[in-house]
């Protein structure tokens, strides 16, 4: 097989040199249990606390609101299933869009099942969910309202502040999936009005299996594991210290290079869909042209299958992706690429490539070659 080139970071990330040698010495020497009073305890404890500083610093929030998790899935599940129970006695709707992760939209077909009643909203042909649309959709009885920041699939990025600023005029708290947001674009818990916010570090170059909830200081968040009294017994479990270790790394670095990073991305992506566009016949950008993630770039093809499409980029070296991460295998058209109303005869042929800062020129190049060259293979 050719050289990788590796344009799926919205799936993951390669983790960083800098935080693998961080993590290095708690999965060694420096093993000990953060709940523990003696001296190799408090070691990990004191490099959790340490994560937990620079993790609310990037968020311009207090440490006592960064909860760890396992990711953005539990992360998602504690925040939408937590706050329902916690008010239940005050009401039973929940509003949230029709293009969230499958981590929210599970969450919210299981409260279903409970007796709750959901509003999924229909964003517009850009993906976009406007903040009348969440205006008109508030009931009484409506006690969270749950909007990405940023879609995971098309990568639009949603008007956040506004649907927020509609939420807290009636007194009900929001919850924003920020998984795809955290470490790529700046967010402040300073000005954002914004009450939960999940993020996970495997997204930003960190390790799999760890990310954060954000609970705003004075939000009833009840415990979501119970077992002992770690994270201010809200989240049960011996902490994944290297995980933590690792991810306050990966914050630390994304943040400190976020501004020439974000620059250097929307170089690449406009490059990357101003070819595209003008080179491929029958050729769609799905999402919004403009605000979106910097890195982030989802096509369709008409008259082309996606599936066989990665099959052939990959054959030249190219990973890229149909769509989530979670639904490799799926035959089915996406149901993001569905709301967003992707005529049929292109739908079918959708691929989202995401880059990162470490992606150059040369590899989006080696990747419009192979991807002009195997559509028109498809189309014969």
């Amino acid at each position: 097989m050719n050289q990788q080139i590796y344009l799926d970071n919205a799936a993951t990330t390669r983790m960083a040199d800098a935080v693998r040698v961080e993590m290095e010495p708690y999965l060694g020497e420096n093993f000990g249990n953060a709940s523990t009073s003696y001296g190799v305890g408090q070691v990990s404890k004191e490099a959790m606390e340490k994560s937990r500083d620079i993790i609310a610093g990037t968020l311009q929030a207090n440490k006592e609101e960064i909860f760890f998790t396992s990711g953005g899935s539990e992360s998602d599940n504690w925040a939408i299933k937590g706050i329902a129970g916690a008010l239940k006695n005050v009401g039973h709707h929940i509003i949230t869009s029709s293009i969230e992760h499958h981590a929210v939209l599970n969450s919210c077909e299981y409260l279903e099942r409970l007796g709750y009643e959901v509003t999924y909203l229909k964003p517009d042909a850009y993906g976009i969910v406007s903040p009348e649309a969440v205006q008109a959709a508030i009931r009484p009885d409506t006690t969270l309202i749950s909007i990405m920041f940023a879609n995971n699939e098309v990568g639009t990025i949603e008007p956040i502040a506004q649907i927020g600023r509609v939420a807290r005029e009636h007194h009900i708290l929001f919850h924003t999936d920020a998984v795809q947001a955290y470490a790529q674009v700046p967010l402040s818990m300073a000005t954002l009005p914004v009450d939960l916010l999940s993020a996970s570090s495997h997204k930003f170059h960190g390790p799999k299996g760890v990310g954060f909830l954000y609970v705003r200081d004075g939000v009833n968040m009840p415990s979501f594991i119970h077992g002992g009294g770690q994270e201010k017994g809200k989240r049960a479990g011996t902490e994944n210290i290297a995980g933590i270790v690792g991810m306050g790394k990966a914050a630390e670095l994304a943040h400190e290079n976020m501004r020439r990073r974000i620059r250097w991305e929307i170089q690449l992506r406009n490059y990357l869909i101003e070819r595209v566009l003008h080179e491929i016949p029958d050729s769609r950008l799905n999402g919004h042209r403009s605000m979106r993630l910097p890195g982030n770039a989802n096509f369709s093809f008409k008259g082309v299958e996606g599936g066989a499409l990665l099959i052939l980029l990959e054959e030249d070296g190219i990973c890229a992706s149909g769509g989530s991460a979670c639904n490799t295998g799926e035959s089915r058209i996406s149901y993001v690429i569905e709301e967003l109303g992707v005529p049929m005869e292109y739908a079918p042929g959708t691929i989202r490539f995401s880059m990162c800062g470490d992606t150059t020129k040369a590899e989006v190049d080696v990747a419009i070659a192979s991807l002009k060259k195997n559509v028109a293979k498809l189309k014969l």
